[in-house]
C-alpha cells in the first residue's frame, strides 16, 4: 500500500507495506462454527451476513451498528447502494434478525443513522427490542448547502433486550463551564464548583451531544475510513451501558473506533470488517493503545465539554479543541 506525504502536524494514522504483512496475520475469517474464547479481542475479515452464521448465541452484552446509512457511499473497496425506505427497512431487519441470537438477555443495543435511515431503524428495533431513546449528536463537519439545509446531526437509537438492563449515568457525566453561576445568600457556589481553571457543574448525560468532535486530520486517533465514529461518541456509550469485562460487538467495524475504545475501557471486544485496509487499521490501531489509552475529551472519570479551557488543557492531554 502506498502511503500519501502528510503535512508535519497530520496526524492521520496510515497503513504500510509492513503493517498490511505484519497485521494481516491476526485477522480471522470464519468458514465453521467457533468457540466464543476464539473470537475474543479479534478482528474477523469477512463480510458480516457471512460471520454471523459461524458465531456462538448469546454473549452479546453491548452491540454497537454503525450500517452504511441509506445514500450511495464507497467504503474503502465496498459500496453501498441508496434504496427505498422499504428495501433499506428490510435489509437492516435481515441483519438484527440473524444478530438477535447472539444477544444477552440483558444487552444494550445502539445502531447509528442519520435523518432518512432513523425511520428504518426506529420500525426494526421496535420489532426485535424494547426502543429506551435517540441520541442526537451535533456531526459539526463538511460545508454547507445551497439547495437544502447542511447535514449537521445523526442519531443514534438506544435499545434493550429485556427489562433488565446495564445503565450507568454518573459514568458519563458532562463537566460543563457555568456562564451564568447561582450563589447562596452566603455566597458559596449553588450546584457548581469554582476552581483555578474556571466555573464548571456536573451534568447527568442527556439525548442530546454537543461535545463530540468529529475526527479530523490533526487528531491523533483520525484515520483515512470516510465515516469514522469518534472515540469519545464511543466511550460514552461504552460505559454507559457495559462494566468492566463485558463483550462489546461491532458487525460495522470500519477502522476500529470500537474495538479500540473498547480495550481502552478494559472491555473485551469483537468486531467484523469487510475491507482488510480497514481492518489492519483496527489491528495497528489496538497495537497503539497499549502505549496509550487516553480519549480524546475524557480525562479523570469525566468528559469535558468541547473547546475547554486552555488551562485545563494543559493539565489533561486529551480534551477536544
Amino acid at each position: 500500500m502506498s502511503i500519501n506525504k502528510l503535512a508535519p502536524r497530520n496526524r492521520t494514522i496510515q497503513i504500510t507495506k509492513e503493517d498490511s504483512e505484519t497485521f494481516d496475520k491476526k485477522l480471522i475469517t470464519l468458514s465453521e462454527n467457533v468457540s466464543l474464547s476464539t473470537l475474543i479481542n479479534k478482528t474477523i475479515n469477512q463480510d458480516i451476513f457471512e460471520a454471523i452464521e459461524f458465531i456462538p448465541d448469546t454473549f452479546i452484552d453491548l452491540l454497537f451498528i454503525d450500517p452504511p446509512y441509506n445514500m450511495n457511499k464507497k467504503f474503502g473497496a465496498s459500496k453501498f447502494k441508496e434504496s427505498s425506505i422499504a428495501d433499506y427497512t428490510e435489509w437492516l431487519d435481515n441483519l438484527i434478525s440473524k444478530l438477535d441470537r447472539c444477544l444477552t438477555p440483558t444487552a444494550s443495543i445502539y445502531i447509528c443513522g442519520d435523518w432518512k435511515s432513523s425511520t428504518s431503524i426506529h420500525q426494526v428495533m421496535e420489532k426485535y427490542f424494547i426502543v429506551r431513546n435517540r441520541i442526537t449528536w451535533e456531526r459539526e463537519k463538511g460545508r454547507g448547502a445551497k439547495t437544502n439545509w447542511k447535514m449537521n446531526s445523526e442519531d443514534i437509537w438506544f435499545g434493550t433486550k429485556s427489562i433488565k438492563y446495564f445503565y450507568n449515568p454518573d459514568a458519563v457525566k458532562l463537566k460543563r463551564r457555568v456562564i451564568a453561576p447561582y450563589r447562596t445568600d452566603s455566597g458559596k457556589p449553588k450546584d457548581w464548583d469554582e476552581t483555578e481553571d474556571g466555573q464548571f457543574r456536573l451534568t447527568f448525560p442527556s439525548n442530546l451531544w454537543n461535545d463530540i468532535s468529529v475526527p479530523f486530520w490533526s487528531m491523533p486517533e483520525n484515520t483515512e475510513h470516510p465515516t469514522q465514529k469518534p472515540e469519545k461518541l464511543l466511550a460514552k456509550l461504552i460505559l454507559a451501558s457495559s462494566k468492566t469485562g463485558d463483550i462489546v460487538f461491532d458487525p460495522f467495524l470500519g477502522s476500529g473506533t470500537t474495538s479500540v475504545v473498547a480495550k481502552k475501557l478494559d472491555r473485551k471486544f469483537i468486531g467484523v470488517e469487510i475491507d482488510k485496509d480497514f481492518a489492519i487499521t483496527t489491528e495497528k490501531r489496538l497495537l497503539m493503545v497499549d502505549d496509550n489509552k487516553t480519549i480524546q475529551g475524557y480525562s479523570n472519570g469525566l468528559f469535558w465539554e468541547r473547546n475547554s479551557a486552555n488551562s485545563q488543557k494543559k493539565k489533561t492531554k486529551n480534551i477536544d479543541s
